[in-house]
């Protein structure tokens, strides 16, 4: 099993920047790609960005692209999303997941393990 605790939400004014950490601990050794997500009230869980197992490849959602950069520290078991020129629409629980394979997924169900999610709120 792998737990995932993510951390670094919080509210800041729109064009500002946050950046969340997930860490791991448990069965972390292998190989895991990574994902965030993220659910605002009243709308269904969206994909923003994943990262294969050993970073070289990323994908992100149109609607953070070119503002949002995800990354990762293996040696740390930490994943990291930097968010800049945030958004009111952006504002929403961000949720942490990984999948025990090389490649990412952009579907919700294909990750194995999930954060509690933190709490991010841009005013405008």
């Amino acid at each position: 099993q792998v737990q995932l605790v993510e951390s670094g939400g919080g509210l800041v004014q729109a064009g500002g920047s946050l950046t969340l950490s997930c860490a791991a601990s448990g069965r972390t050794s292998g190989t895991y790609a990574v994902g965030w997500f993220r659910q605002a009230p009243g709308k269904e869980r969206e994909f923003v960005a994943a990262l294969s197992w050993d970073g070289g490849r990323t994908a992100y959602a149109d609607s953070v692209k070119g503002r949002f950069t995800i990354s990762r520290d293996n040696a740390k078991n930490t994943v990291y999303l930097q968010m800049n020129s945030l958004k009111p629409e952006d504002t929403a629980v961000y949720v942490c997941t990984a999948r025990p394979y090389r490649d990412y997924c952009s579907a919700y169900v294909c990750y194995n393990y999930y954060g509690q999610g933190t709490q991010v709120t841009v005013s405008s």
